[in-house]
Parts: C-alpha cells; structure tokens; sequence
C-alpha cells in the first residue's frame, strides 16, 4: 500500500509539454507516493508516454515544475544525480547491446555509475535475473532470447541499479500475444513487493490486478483519476466510458 503520511515522491503541478505547436501535456498535475502503483491509460498521442519521459527528464518540460524525492527537475547536477539514484526505466524497445551477453548488459551499469566491482555486479545481476525467472540465461546474447526474456532481461537491467521508482512505457507493445503474460508476471511481482510503479499500458487486465491508481489521458491532460474499482465500473467522463468500452471485453 502506498505511505499517505509522507510527501510525494514524484509530484508534477501544472506541467506543459510542446513539440511546436503540438501539446503533448497541458497543465498536467499528479502526485505518486512511495509505494504507489499508478497505471497511465489513454488514446494513442494522449501524452502519456510524454508524462513519464519528463518525470526523468529524457524530454524537457516547458512549463509547470516536476519533483522527485523533494528536489525540483532542472538542468542541474542535484536533478541529474536524484534521478539516477532513484528512478528505472523501461520502454517498448528492449534496447540492449546486442554484442553483449545478457549478464555484461546487466553489469555494467552498476559497475561504471555505481562503482562495483565486477564481482559484486554479477552477483546483484544474477539475483535480478533469479527474479525475472530467466538466470540460465546470463551467458547469452540478446539475439538468442525471445521477445519476453529480452524485455525481462530489460527490467533486470533497470532493477540493477536498485531504483525506488520504476517507470513502464509500453512494455509489452512490441511482443507477441503469447509472450505479453510473462512480463506482466514479472511486473505484477514487482508490484506485490511494494516497488513505486507508473506503467503506460493498455493490458487492463494487468491494470485491474496492480494498480492503486488509474489515470486516464486524453489530449495531452489527465480526464479522471481514481482507483481501479471505479475507474472500471463507474467512470465519471464520457470521454473515459467510450475509451473502455471500446478496449474492454464485453
């Protein structure tokens, strides 16, 4: 259960977003606190993939202010070193070094930004893929894994460096049907362990069975809030009523 005794751990208040002319977020506001489990849904270009790429600056924000852990993102050394420390990231892709076996790609983060040695990363790296159910593939490359373990070696990779706070976009779009259900496996695990999560998906199954919140997007501007019980049975906008019916099984 997420701590409603302490301040936010991400805390975005009236943030813009501008590619030209195009807004991808408008006066987005939303606290997560530590613990929380937020899952962001919405119409493709609705921003939420935008919204999670600002909370660890890989796109810059134009306007409002973003906070992490109490220190407000900018172009300073604090911001860059909070969110190092504290925030993992996920995306469609897998983005591993293909020349790299999945135990090389998975050590050397902690070794080069964290200062490990060698030994100590492949051991941290090996209780991460002890807990992606994947650890008889540490000598491997990329290319000899399916979909699904590439994306579980991917959160490996993020868990390595021990995040408090683990950002999903999309994490299953890119994989077939029949790999989806084993890296939401690992997801929900992740959540079950108390992990701070805001996952960008459209598996409302997954949404239903993790989630704390849901935030519903749409035109670059969060359209309801609210937890999964009602979020799934009582939305209040039309907006959000006509997005479910059209994804929900009937």
């Amino acid at each position: 259960m997420p701590r409603t005794d302490t301040a936010p751990i991400i805390s975005l208040s009236g943030v813009s977003k501008l590619f030209g002319t195009f807004k991808a977020l408008d006066q987005v506001s939303l606290d997560v606190r530590e613990g929380e489990r937020v899952v962001v849904c919405g119409p493709s270009g609705s921003g939420k993939s935008t919204l999670i790429r600002c909370v660890n600056r890989l796109e810059k924000h134009d306007a409002g202010e973003i906070s992490l852990d109490g220190v407000v993102l900018g172009n300073t050394r604090a911001s860059a070193k909070v969110i190092a420390d504290t925030v993992g990231m996920v995306f469609q892709q897998f983005n591993l070094f293909p020349h790299l076996t999945v135990l090389n790609n998975l050590t050397l983060g902690p070794v080069r930004s964290r200062g490990m040695t060698e030994a100590e990363a492949e051991t941290l790296a090996m209780k991460y893929l002890e807990r992606v159910k994947i650890p008889e593939q540490a000598h491997k490359f990329p290319r000899q894994l399916s979909g699904g373990q590439q994306q579980r070696v991917a959160i490996a990779r993020a868990l390595c460096m021990e995040p408090r706070v683990m950002l999903f976009d999309e994490p299953t779009s890119a994989l077939d049907p029949e790999m989806i259900n084993e890296v939401l496996d690992v997801m929900a695990e992740l959540a079950s362990s108390g992990m701070t999560m805001i996952c960008v998906t459209h598996e409302m199954g997954f949404a239903r069975r993790v989630a704390d919140t849901m935030v519903f997007m749409d035109k670059g501007q969060i359209v309801e809030t609210a937890p999964p019980e009602i979020f799934f049975t009582n939305p209040e906008s039309a907006r959000c009523q006509d997005f479910l019916q059209k994804i929900l099984p009937h």
